[in-house]
């Protein structure tokens, strides 16, 4: 029986087209929030089989995958006869850069394979349109699932007009979120969750573009709301306080990091913060200016009033709730959500259900 050695066994094999789009996937989740309020994208380009270029969008603004990919090619010739996979419909208008599709149409590549339709107005097909005038075979739909699920806050944004909302609190066994500040003689935070996952969240926090709190976190908590436990951007913070009741000595207004104001009394910019005015805070009316403000997503950590508004209002998309072992007996009681968690882990002594809305 002859023997394949493994560099033989390579250019024998056929690979799928599912198999290169999901290296397009791996790629466009290095792009992570560093590219928000745009989408992660991921693109690869294969001649005869082989992979000869590879490129993701890195930062918003800069150059997308498709330039990167077709960058990386050191024989551009080659490209009028390769395929190139990406994870999202190619742009087709002017933006921070020029259009995609037009590049991929100017390079003459011979088929282009898409994960998915762009749901932004401006390409929602214009993309594929492009490419298909000027010849070029297009293939649509390949992992779409997976590739819609790559950019789950970017369809969001779009389809829906508001940002991925992503609800957090953790609770002891006996149902609390917070202990009775009264019985609290050192005023010391009583932990409920493990350091490991303290860290987790604090990794969860450095995913989402920003996170919101109402002012009664900022007054009790002081918190500064960053991502201290990781390596990673913070989040954009953004503070639910109607009448400006916060205190004005806390973290978030003194230590120079962009902090959002949704407010009903002022609007405008003071250093690093910028006054929101709403008409009223409603819901609502903080997801549409997030959704004004090109937010695409919010991570938001408490406490109890705001996290049950936004449950009563159905204006979420996941939930990530903490389960420690330890117990206060009294205090402020966990929300409640009404689901059956879509997923359970344990971390350290914790307990981590994930719900999505029904």
């Amino acid at each position: 029986m002859r023997t394949i050695t493994a560099k033989k066994w390579v250019k024998l094999h056929m690979f799928s087209d599912e198999q290169f789009m999901q290296r397009a996937i791996q790629l466009a989740l290095l792009g992570g929030v560093s590219v928000a309020p745009n989408p992660m994208v991921g693109a690869v380009i294969v001649y005869n089989n082989r992979i000869i270029g590879e490129g993701y969008h890195q930062l918003f603004g800069s150059a997308h995958a498709e330039v990167n990919a077709v960058n990386s090619v050191e024989d551009q010739s080659l490209l009028r006869e390769a395929t190139i996979y990406v994870t999202l419909e190619p742009c087709a208008h002017f933006g921070k850069t020029p259009p995609c599709a037009n590049l991929l149409v100017q390079k003459q590549f011979k088929r282009v394979v898409i994960g998915t339709v762009d749901p932004f107005a401006k390409v929602a097909g214009q993309g594929i349109r492009i490419l298909q005038e000027a010849g070029i075979e297009c293939t649509v739909g390949v992992l779409e699932k997976e590739c819609q699920e790559v950019n789950k806050r970017f369809f969001t944004f779009h389809n829906q007009q508001r940002p991925y909302v992503i609800l957090k609190w953790a609770q002891t066994i006996d149902g609390f979120i917070d202990a009775d500040r009264n019985n609290n003689e050192t005023g010391e935070i009583r932990w409920i969750s493990s350091p490991d996952t303290q860290t987790l969240v604090h990794q969860w926090r450095a995913e989402e573009q920003a996170i919101l709190v109402g002012w009664h976190t900022i007054l009790n908590d002081n918190p500064s709301l960053t991502v201290r436990a990781v390596s990673g951007k913070n989040p954009i913070r953004v503070i639910i306080d109607s009448k400006l009741q916060a205190p004005t000595t806390a973290t978030v207004f003194t230590d120079g990091l962009p902090t959002i104001v949704l407010n009903t009394l002022r609007d405008g910019q003071e250093g690093s913060i910028q006054y929101v005015q709403l008409s009223d805070c409603s819901v609502e009316n903080q997801l549409k200016a997030l959704y004004q403000l090109n937010i695409t997503s919010v991570f938001i950590e408490g406490g109890r009033f705001t996290l049950q508004q936004y449950i009563d209002s159905e204006n979420w998309d996941e939930a990530r709730v903490i389960i420690g072992t330890n117990k206060f007996g009294s205090g402020t009681k966990a929300p409640v959500i009404g689901q059956i968690p879509t997923k359970t882990i344990t971390l350290a002594t914790d307990t981590i259900h994930t719900f999505s809305p029904s």
